[in-house]
């Protein structure tokens, strides 16, 4: 009896052991960052950095010495700036990483690191690594999450010019000109009479030709026609 106890026992402890010790919400590390992270650029990163200061200064509320982020919030995303990486969109630190890189408690991180997704300058994706223990113990373990940087639109308001599209330097503007002038030609081309199909020695050939010449036609009157009914006033 005794004996059929201690088997139940053992095998309740064995599956308490073998829960899944995870908070909700996490996905696999590995299989779930290609469609969260995205490539980033410097500039981006530090206009995200920049309108994210603005914000916690503009929105300081009158006689308070910090602002909706907070000052741990800021040195947070300097942090986060300086380690994504830019050409996958990569940042996975961990909270014991913050809390030794940056010096600050951990409650203060977390706190930092909720204010920041609350305002839209940062998300993340809550992550689980399996063990290796096979039959015994827990079989997954929480692991760090993955970040993602992001500028909020209200936050762009902050920014002035630094906030508005910079315009095409003078020869990019002058090589698209001189591309939709190409492209202009070309169209013009395609609905001038083709070339004299008659020289060509080669009858094989000369019907191809004919045959390729009548079908663009084809195809340009019909755009021809749909851009005009597209254009037709609709009746009253």
């Amino acid at each position: 009896m005794f004996e059929q106890i201690g088997t139940v026992l053992a095998r309740t402890l064995s599956n308490q052991r073998a829960r899944v010790p995870v908070r909700g919400d996490s996905y696999e590390r590995g299989r779930c960052e290609g469609a969260f992270w995205k490539a980033t650029s410097r500039q981006e990163v530090r206009l995200i950095l920049f309108a994210a200061k603005r914000y916690e200064l503009n929105m300081r509320r009158k006689g308070r010495r910090c602002g909706p982020l907070g000052s741990v919030a800021i040195e947070v995303l300097e942090y986060l700036a300086n380690l994504v990486d830019f050409r996958t969109g990569r940042l996975e630190p961990s909270i014991d990483t913050l809390m030794r890189r940056l010096k600050r408690s951990r409650d203060a991180i977390v706190r930092a690191l909720r204010n920041l997704r609350a305002h839209g300058f940062l998300d993340w994706l809550r992550r689980y690594t399996p063990t290796g223990n096979e039959g015994r113990g827990p079989q997954v373990r929480q692991a760090s999450n993955a970040y993602r940087l992001s500028l909020p639109e209200r936050a762009r308001q902050f920014l002035g010019r630094w906030g508005r599209p910079q315009p095409l330097p003078e020869d990019c503007e002058h090589a698209q000109e001189v591309r939709a002038a190409e492209l202009e030609q070309h169209d013009k081309s395609l609905s001038r009479e083709g070339p004299d199909l008659s020289v060509i020695e080669d009858e094989g050939l000369r019907q191809s030709l004919t045959l390729l010449g009548n079908n663009v036609k084809r195809e340009s009157a019909k755009r021809a026609e749909s851009k005009s009914h597209y254009n037709k006033p609709a009746p009253d």
